[in-house]
């Protein structure tokens, strides 16, 4: 079956360029066009298609606040490839945040852009490698500025010794002596709250990750890198319908929309740190 697309943008030589290059995809088929937000959402109702190309900046109501009534909707099986001539960091959580499962730049190839919007219709989630790589480092730099802010609302070390002292109460008798086993006792490491390798303790981490086995934490480590299924089975040594089951137990689990919103929370919740 051809995968049905719904293609908006406000200008109406965009929509027949993209038109142009998917209907001449074996297997693409453009059912519809739609020139903002309000009627993207109309067009999706009566059509149905499997993907809609999305623009993000249009009169009316805007891509954005459009994805986020399309994926709203429970019965809609529609996925939302977001597509912008605007490199920005804002668009690019907001479409995320809004629900999208891809999110490509209009300055992409048209092998690109087909190969995009048979990523998403497979069900899928789509993020080039450089996206991918902003994403982390933005994950990077909102969790440095997390723990700075953290560490700003702590008393130091100089206002606690400058804050008046509690009378001192008088000294407790002396304990009877203890026989001298000839050990000595081992000082405790100072684990604090990242442990005493310097990594987040198991007691910190998000109580459904516990839920998840061996394999599926390594899968969601490997989709942290932005690779593709295929990758992490070579990777694995399985086989790519194993990698798929272990995606989706990954995502029910963690309760993610998919595997975009993996690579977000894998950075997030210090699963993978973000590279120096």
């Amino acid at each position: 079956m051809s995968i049905r697309v719904l293609v908006v943008d406000d200008q109406s030589l965009v929509r027949a360029g993209f038109r142009t290059i998917l209907d001449s995809e074996d297997g693409i088929e453009v059912v519809g066009e739609a020139a903002d937000g309000a009627a993207a959402v109309a067009q999706v109702s009566a059509l149905a298609p499997d993907v809609v190309c999305m623009d993000v900046q249009m009169p009316g109501m805007d891509g954005l606040e459009a994805t986020r009534r399309i994926t709203a909707d429970a019965t809609s099986a529609t996925a939302v490839l977001v597509l912008t001539t605007f490199n920005r960091e804002d668009y690019l959580f907001e479409a995320l945040e809004a629900g999208a499962s891809g999110f490509l730049l209009k300055n992409s190839s048209p092998e690109q852009l087909i190969e995009a919007v048979q990523v998403v219709a497979r069900g899928d989630a789509l993020l080039s490698p450089d996206v991918t790589r902003r994403v982390i480092e933005a994950v990077g730099r909102r969790s440095s500025r997390t723990d700075a802010a953290a560490a700003a609302a702590r008393p130091s070390t100089l206002a606690a010794s400058a804050a008046p002292t509690a009378p001192a109460r008088p000294a407790a008798p002396p304990a009877p002596p203890v026989p001298d086993s000839g050990r000595r006792a081992e000082p405790l490491p100072d684990a604090g709250e990242h442990g005493a390798n310097g990594a987040r303790g198991p007691e910190f981490e998000p109580p459904e990750l516990a839920t998840l086995t061996e394999r599926e934490r390594e899968v969601l480590e490997l989709l942290a890198e932005g690779i593709s299924n295929a990758e992490i089975a070579q990777r694995m040594w399985v086989g790519e319908a194993t990698v798929k089951t272990h995606v989706s137990k990954v995502l029910m689990k963690l309760g993610l929309r998919d595997r975009v919103h993996a690579v977000v929370y894998a950075y997030e919740h210090g699963i993978v740190r973000p590279s120096a």
